[in-house]
């Protein structure tokens, strides 16, 4: 038995191995069949080889890397220095995919005519920085004062007499849950001194509901991951809390409590029962005093619907002329898209009955680039000792999961692009689907019959794989005949493939690297602040002047923008589109002298001087307006320039040839309005005005002049290097400096002038990266 039983084993693996001998034989068969019908591929695409075509597949690979870094650096700079509104060594204010909640601050009359703090023109004349502008609290001003933070929201205010405290919902970058995070203010709500932490536990923490109770401080922050409704007691205001009770075993979030009739009331929802809508459902609770037991509402839920009404709640419900309002927000696009108000006109322990009433805050007309442009979903109101209201609110630039979608996008679209470039490559014949006979040697080896071996190599994954790839080889044959080289169509085919991946390529890097879109200002001491923009013109570059207020009204930080109208009949205000007041001053006589004229109805301290035909991003503006807030007593601009000895006007290459600059010029440039028209249209500068109107050339030269003079041996100018900015007068062939031969003339006869009223220039020179923010290399 032994002896025959090796026989059958010896018969069946020599069967075995004769029909796997086959395999492999028939297997090269195709193979050389297949060589044969694609044997014309070598001479493929009018004679070359094909290792030159293989060589074209590779550097299409290496043109799109090329085109993709050259479009992030041309678009996407290296943010030198796009930290240094936070502490170089921090974590916060990082990108999160909750999104960048930030807090501002309004006031008003009542709590339904409330305007925002920069409409009011709150000034500190000791800063740069003002006046203030929302908003008020952000990631930089935590993370600048040591506690590292990606994002602010949920505000609550506590008011001590003159003292305000504000509570919020603090992102800690590090553990990524929220803490409760408090901060200070002494000038009603201008300007916040962050305390530190509150309250920290081992889960996330928002919704710092805080209020008075017999003589006591009480918070109930929302902490819903561990199923539970906690009261916290100040132990020592307001650093310093101690867990008084538990009030409630249930994951309510967002939950507010008011006394209205004799009795608390909560308001609450709970997301964790089946059924419950998500950012639809409200429940009420009711007791005799904050600290329970709390009984049910008889009708809870007393909302479970649509996400959009409202049912959550997104700040304090607040008693004002004798009724009570819940205030909720609006999730139905997506999480906190805008706040809502109720007004409650039935509240008993057996029934509820609320009704929408109309509340909207003064919003920018900004988009992304306002700090709430995108989403606002919580509303605190108090009024102060002075009868006046004063509210709080955060808001967003993104979505929540911006963050994810833009990378999900963006490698997305590089996947799409290396597809288009293996799809050269396969039209072309240098990529062919091929699936190696070897792939199925040792799974045809173990095999003992060819009856088995046929039953079963049906059902092959790399068998059916090999199909699909021998069938997708009989295509290319077809749809090579539109990719020869050698014709017209063939090269428009290739050129819309290299098109088609270097635009992929871009959008992928966009995407990636490019951000939200929004365009975040840069603070200075923990505030921002804003700017009027500047402009003068006249009736033939007015399709320059539609351009320019489109782009520059967006940008954050401007707060109006002045038109500086020198001659021919002024636009209508209806045909700009701007999303900022413009005001079009209209000048008696055309004259280069108008740009620096005292303008009492100018709102800022700081004016941007910015030429119509000037475009650059917002974020480079506001890289200016930061610099320029460090130094308000300078001219801080985007076009540098070297006057030597020798008192001949050169461009940009000239200071970069010396390392140095020592004029900046004002056609792009920030000012104290105040002081830099005061001391232009004084009686000192006068002889200068006469020959900037003899030459009509040289207002930027003379002002350069006055500010060296005014700064005795200190620094008097700052530069800002402006990554990319297009001179849209190159197009129009509109401007004063067209000739550009004629027009140099003209300057090194002002600068030699100017050199004999003021002093010369030449004594000083400041070196390019002479700041660590790394702006000015």
């Amino acid at each position: 038995m032994m002896e025959l039983s090796a026989s059958v084993e010896e018969t069946t693996e020599r069967t075995g191995k004769i029909s796997w001998e086959k395999n492999v034989a028939a297997a090269a068969h195709n193979n050389n069949h297949n060589h044969h019908r694609y044997k014309y591929l070598p001479n493929y695409g009018g004679g070359g080889s094909s290792g030159r075509r293989f060589l074209f597949f590779v550097a299409c690979f290496g043109f799109y890397a090329l085109v993709a870094a050259t479009y992030a650096w041309l678009t996407f700079p290296p943010h030198i220095g796009r930290t240094d509104h936070v502490s170089s060594s921090s974590l916060g204010c990082r990108e999160d995919n909750e999104g960048s909640w930030s807090i501002g601050i309004f006031y008003g009359d009542s709590p339904f005519s409330l305007k925002p703090i920069e409409t009011i023109n709150v000034w500190r004349n000791e800063s740069a920085s003002w006046p203030v502008a929302n908003p008020v609290l952000t990631c930089a001003s935590l993370t600048n004062s040591g506690f590292p933070s990606n994002f602010v929201a949920d505000p609550f205010l506590y008011v001590q007499g003159d003292t305000l405290y504000l509570f919020f919902e603090n992102k800690n970058p590090i553990t990524l849950q929220g803490d409760i995070g408090v901060a200070e203010s002494i000038d009603k709500g201008a300007t916040w001194k962050p305390l530190g932490t509150a309250l920290d536990e081992a889960w996330h923490l928002s919704f710092p509901f805080v209020f008075d109770y017999n003589g006591e401080i009480y918070m109930m922050p929302e902490s819903n991951q561990i199923g539970q409704l906690r009261l916290y007691r100040a132990v020592n205001f307001p650093l310093s809390w101690k867990l008084e009770k538990v009030i409630l075993q249930k994951p309510l979030v967002d939950s507010t409590i008011v006394h209205h009739q004799g009795h608390y009331w909560l308001f609450g929802s709970d997301h964790s029962s089946f059924g419950t809508k998500k950012n639809g459902q409200l429940e009420i609770w009711y007791s005799s005093t904050p600290l329970g037991p709390w009984k049910p509402h008889k009708t809870n839920p007393v909302y479970n619907g649509k996400r959009n009404v409202g049912a959550r709640n997104g700040g304090r419900a607040f008693l004002h002329n004798g009724n009570l309002y819940r205030v909720g927000q609006d999730c139905g696009e997506n999480y906190g898209k805008k706040i809502r108000m109720f007004k409650i006109e039935l509240l008993s322990k057996e029934e509820y009955r609320e009704v929408e009433v109309p509340f909207a805050l003064e919003m920018s007309h900004k988009g992304k680039n306002s700090w709430n442009g995108v989403r606002q979903h919580h509303f605190d109101v108090r009024q102060l000792s002075t009868g006046e209201y004063i509210g709080l609110v955060d808001g967003d630039r993104v979505t929540s999961g911006d963050l994810f979608h833009r990378v999900f996008l963006g490698y997305a679209s590089l996947a799409v692009a290396i597809s288009a470039v293996v799809l050269l490559g396969f039209l072309l014949g240098v990529v062919n689907c091929i699936v190696p006979s070897t792939w199925c040697m040792n799974y045809y080896a173990a095999k003992r019959t060819d009856a088995l071996l046929n039953l079963e190599n049906a059902g092959l994954f790399s068998e059916k794989l090999r199909r699909i790839c021998s069938r997708l080889n009989r295509v290319p044959p077809f749809l090579r005949g539109f990719v020869k080289p050698n014709s017209a169509l063939g090269r428009l085919t290739i050129g819309f493939i290299v098109l088609v991946g270097v635009l992929l390529a871009c959008v992928g890097i966009g995407y990636i690297y490019g951000g939200s879109g929004a365009v975040n200002p840069y603070p200075f001491k923990g505030h921002l602040s804003q700017f009027t923009l500047a402009t003068m013109t006249y009736d033939a570059r007015l399709w320059n002047l539609k351009m320019y207020v489109k782009h520059y009204s967006r940008c954050p930080s401007v707060k109006e923008i002045l038109v500086i109208w020198n001659k021919g009949p002024p636009p209508e205000q209806k045909d700009l589109d701007s999303a900022v007041p413009v005001r079009i001053r209209v000048e008696k006589q055309n004259s280069l002298n108008n740009r620096f004229n005292v303008d009492p109805l100018i709102k800022t301290r700081a004016v941007l001087e910015l030429d119509d035909d000037i475009i650059m991003s917002c974020d480079v503006i506001e890289k200016g307006f930061r610099v320029w807030r460090e130094h308000p007593e300078r001219l801080v601009g985007f076009y540098p320039r070297f006057v030597d000895e020798t008192m001949t006007y050169s461009a940009e290459k000239f200071a970069r040839s010396h390392n140095g600059y020592n004029m900046i010029l004002t056609g792009a440039a920030f000012m104290d309005a105040g002081f830099a028209f005061d001391m232009y249209q004084s009686e000192k500068a006068k002889l200068g005005r006469e020959f900037v109107e003899e030459q009509f050339n040289c207002e930027d030269v003379l002002l350069n002049f006055l500010y060296a003079n005014a700064s005795g041996l200190g620094k008097a100018v700052e530069y800002v290097r402006p990554p990319l900015a297009i001179d849209t007068s190159k197009f129009s062939g509109v401007a004063i400096s067209g000739n550009t031969n004629q027009h140099y003339r003209k300057r090194s006869k002002c600068l030699r002038r100017f050199s004999d009223l003021y002093g010369s220039l030449s004594d000083r020179r400041w070196e390019f990266g002479g700041r660590k923010d790394g702006w000015d290399l």
